[in-house]
């Protein structure tokens, strides 16, 4: 499900013009407005044509607390106005232009390009650089989903649970800058609360039947699957309790150890259920999994470029067994094992399924953010390894990918999905001021 936002809308004119055509196509587009998903409107009725006009839009759209400002130039118009809006809302805006109509009687009926030209630079000339230009009857709906991306960085809790993993330093994140760049908070809570975590046996047995008919548990003990159960059942729990959008977990060196298996295989199960679980103390992978989420995209997970293949030129997305379990190929045997950490591991094995990917990596580093973004396609391949993976083939040469990863000192983990999730990302990099490595 798409990320909830709340919109407002203008539209923009001038009596020199055709404004009454603009009042018409006006309606026209709040009617087709009405049908995008989650989205609720804070509508300005009326042609804002004023300066007084714009002064009691700009309130009340400021009342509103809209997360973003569509402003349509139904005609050209005050130059004011967009102004006006933009320093009452501080939220994006979508400097929207209408393709001209024919003329009537030799005259230039909305100039409505014009209008946009106007807005354009006079934001661009006042320092403000949060907005977006298009010029067509539809709106655009990458910049609507762009803000539902903001919105869910805005409004994140993401949780961690212990530390960054012992020596990787590239995922840790510094908390100011991280709210500074995105609107996101973290809490820090310790590993033996969420080993403490009080659960039922009701809702632990509820997970080990579940964990039976999705796995093949055969090679485990008694012991560690109920253990597995406990910890699904304690990471919902403790999830819910605190409200989170994400956690981010210290899945190792300590936690089998304590807990008595690791936590991958209940991650496996959790994130197929849509819960945002980063390995490894990965916060910027946790806060990468929400962007592609606010997006609609189903069951975000981390990977590991674990290996490329120039002369075949693919590369092995894989992970020691975290992936969500609803994402496997349908083919192989989909099964738990206890391949490391003493056989304390307790992973999810199996091929994750064909299809078209996106990849995403929101990276601090140097007092900033960047945005990592690219396609691929996940091709079949057997089970020959340990843990959760795919055989990823993109459209280019993979070495450039690994090039552009390694060049740019990009931390080892992404967020990846199925279908394709690359332009409203652009757009939220456009408006945050990130630079895209792509």
């Amino acid at each position: 499900m798409k990320k909830p936002i709340t919109l407002g809308v203008v539209c923009l004119a001038r009596t020199t013009y055709d404004y009454m055509a603009a009042t018409d196509l006006y309606a026209k587009i709040r009617e087709d407005l009405a049908h995008l998903e989650n989205v609720s409107w804070e509508i300005i009725e009326e042609l804002v044509i004023s300066q007084e006009d714009g002064i009691a839009a700009s309130e009340r759209l400021a009342r509103s607390n809209v997360d973003g400002v569509v402003c349509i130039s139904g005609t050209f118009h005050l130059g004011h106005l967009v102004l006006q809006i933009q320093n009452a809302v501080k939220a994006p805006i979508l400097l929207w232009g209408l393709p001209e109509l024919p003329y009537n009687g030799g005259k230039i009926r909305l100039n409505s390009v014009c209008g946009v030209n106007l807005n354009a630079s006079n934001l661009y000339k006042s320092g403000v650089d949060n907005y977006t230009v298009i010029v067509q009857d539809k709106i655009d709906e990458d910049w609507v989903d762009a803000i539902r991306v903001i919105r869910a960085m805005k409004s994140a809790k993401i949780g961690i649970v212990g530390y960054r993993a012992d020596g990787f330093f590239n995922v840790g994140v510094q908390d100011n800058l991280l709210f500074g760049q995105t609107g996101a908070l973290v809490d820090h809570y310790e590993l033996s609360e969420l080993h403490a975590w009080p659960v039922s046996d009701e809702e632990v047995a509820s997970r080990m039947t579940q964990l039976k008919k999705t796995f093949d548990v055969s090679s485990l003990s008694d012991f560690q699957i109920q253990k597995v159960s406990e910890l699904s059942a304690k990471l919902t729990a403790f999830y819910s309790h605190y409200k989170l959008s994400a956690l981010a977990i210290r899945c190792w060196p300590e936690f089998a150890r304590d807990f008595g298996v690791s936590p991958c295989a209940a991650m496996s199960l959790l994130q197929s259920e849509g819960m945002l679980l980063a390995c490894e103390g990965d916060i910027d992978g946790a806060l990468s999994m929400i962007a592609h989420a606010a997006l609609g995209a189903e069951t975000p997970f981390l990977f590991d470029f674990s290996q490329v293949d120039f002369e075949q030129d693919f590369a092995l997305f894989w992970h020691c067994g975290v992936a969500p379990c609803n994402l496997w190929d349908g083919r192989c045997n989909r099964s738990l094992d206890t391949y490391f950490a003493g056989g304390k591991g307790v992973t999810a094995d199996f091929v994750l399924k064909n299809g078209d990917l996106s990849v995403l990596r929101l990276d601090s580093a140097r007092g900033g953010y960047r945005m990592f973004l690219q396609k691929a396609q996940a091709i079949p391949m057997e089970k020959l390894l340990k843990g959760t993976y795919m055989k990823a083939v993109f459209d280019r040469p993979v070495k450039e990918v690994l090039d552009l990863v390694v060049d740019n000192g990009l931390a080892h983990h992404s967020s990846v999905v199925y279908g394709t999730y690359i332009r409203a990302l652009e757009i939220v990099a456009r408006l945050k001021g990130w630079k895209v490595i792509q």
